[in-house]
């Protein structure tokens, strides 16, 4: 087997400090505009909109309806609202860890590898168990797919999500929390001056006042998600003292539909199929539609990421325009500055090179018979989901066990379990194979961070050493299925 020889992380250093500084004591906090990627399905496959939430990293749920302040260990939260969350109370909005919002699972750990609705289901019932079998006690909170509490369970795994983030004082959160908790939490939704981007610029501005504001011209009147995003972009910008950042979370790779860009109203005429109607109905409109897009709407959060991926970007920014007109100390800063960039990023150079290093590796496979055709595992996780029996641990990790020939494999599918001694070794190699191609064949947006992936490479590289140690094959017992049931032919 190809030796997978390109550098690996040991300690993913993104996570690491990520997780780090959540866990630390600090003398600031955190808020920031959460905008989820659009899902395409029903009303957002038109307007492509997207959900847009808050980050607080400094507020927690005391239940899913009151806040408090959390406690050192704990990473903050996510507040959203829906057009209808389902529960029995009806309220507007819910609160939830940020890492069940992100994973599913308070342990950034224990998330999903991959992700499918099978997986997403269990990880919502078990939320429901453990956080909010008071408030959701109705059949139609309890089994209902409607009831959108679901979306804040592992959001991750329906879409990519983008983080606008700057500091917060103590002062100011205490001031929310007193705020919100006077606040009756009833739902008074209206998708057109009470949406979820109204929810959050109320939010926002209650922090910052004026900081995010509705775009009249490019959402018709409305208040979309990207447009707050954008809005408090630019303030943030003008404020350097407020350590702008933005966080990148990509959508876990697996069987559900991938997440599309989010658009404002100007730029989904612009650029989707709505624009051949206007060509024939709209004549007229048209120009004001392309212009008032092009001047004024123009937004690209992953662009965005990029330039503000840096642990303390808007300080090393206000340093360089502090210098401006002084070569000497603008060039060493600027290059600094994109080396961190880049780590955080990764280079088109770097990325190139792991996607190289893995055909090697899968034509290594298929000339020894692991894995006979380069393109199945483009199948592996809808074989896997459908053959598999799923189960979440007290922790949240997950198990998937498939019964072959009248013996049962099991494999974790978490982080934290996937290379685990009860893991079946050949199934977790071919697993995080999979993963990694996916990633690897994403655009910029669909995939997750370069520090991130170096964490999946030396997971696949620590699979190969234990398949090697042990002299196996790498041919998962899903093979033997795929190989012996006619139900599930090679394509």
């Amino acid at each position: 087997m190809v030796k997978r020889t390109l550098a690996a992380i040991p300690l993913p250093l993104f996570l690491a400090v990520f997780l780090a500084c959540l866990a630390c004591p600090r003398t600031y906090g955190d808020v920031g505009v959460v905008l989820n990627e659009s899902m395409d399905t029903s009303l957002d496959r038109i307007t492509g909109t997207g959900h847009a939430a808050v980050y607080l990293s400094r507020i927690c749920p005391d239940t899913p309806l009151k806040l408090r302040v959390c406690r050192p260990d704990e990473p903050g939260s996510v507040i959203s609202n829906y057009i209808n969350i389902g529960e029995d109370e009806s309220p507007e909005w819910n609160i939830v860890p940020l890492n069940i919002y992100l994973y599913g699972a308070e342990d950034p750990q224990n998330r999903p590898i991959f992700g499918s609705y099978k997986i997403k289901r269990v990880l919502e019932d078990r939320y429901r168990v453990k956080y909010l079998a008071a408030y959701c006690q109705g059949p139609s909170c309890i089994n209902s797919d409607k009831a959108e509490w679901r979306e804040m369970v592992g959001a991750t795994l329906l879409r990519s999500v983008y983080i606008f983030v700057v500091d917060t004082t103590p002062e100011q959160d205490l001031r929310f929390i007193a705020e919100f908790n006077a606040l009756p939490n009833k739902n008074h939704f209206n998708g057109i001056t009470r949406n979820c981007a109204d929810f959050t610029q109320h939010i926002i501005n209650t922090y910052f006042p004026g900081a995010t504001h509705t775009d009249y011209l490019n959402d018709f009147g409305m208040t979309s998600p990207k447009a707050v995003a954008r809005t408090f972009t630019r303030y943030a910008e003008r404020h350097p003292e407020a350590h702008f950042r933005v966080l990148h979370f990509a959508q876990v790779p697996g069987t559900i539909k991938r997440s599309r860009e989010c658009r404002a109203g100007t730029e989904q005429l612009y650029r989707s199929k709505l624009i051949v109607p206007m060509l024939i109905f709209g004549n007229h409109e048209l120009p004001f539609v392309v212009a008032s897009y092009l001047l004024t709407g123009r937004f690209n959060p992953q662009h965005t990421f990029e330039q503000y991926a840096s642990v303390e970007p808007a300080l090393a920014n206000s340093k360089i325009r502090f210098a401006k007109g002084d070569h000497t100390r603008t060039a060493p800063l600027e290059t600094d500055e994109n080396e961190k960039r880049a780590s955080i990023v990764g280079t088109s150079k770097e990325w190139k090179e792991y996607r190289t290093a893995l055909h090697s590796i899968l034509e290594e496979n298929a000339r020894e018979q692991t894995i006979p055709h380069l393109n199945e595992l483009n199948h592996f996780f809808k074989h896997l989901d459908a053959e598999g029996t799923l189960t979440a641990d007290a922790n949240g990790a997950l198990w998937m066990d498939i019964p072959v020939g009248g013996e049962v494999f099991r494999v974790g599918l978490s982080a934290s379990n996937v290379l685990a001694s009860e893991s079946d070794a050949n199934l977790a190699d071919e697993l995080i194979l999979a993963r990694a191609q996916d990633e690897l064949k994403s655009p910029k947006h669909r995939r997750e961070t370069m520090t991130e992936f170096r964490q999946d490479w030396a997971v696949l590289q620590a699979a190969s050493a234990i398949l090697e140690a042990n002299a196996l094959q790498a041919a998962s017992p899903l093979r033997q299925i795929r190989q012996e049931n006619v139900k599930l032919p090679l394509r």
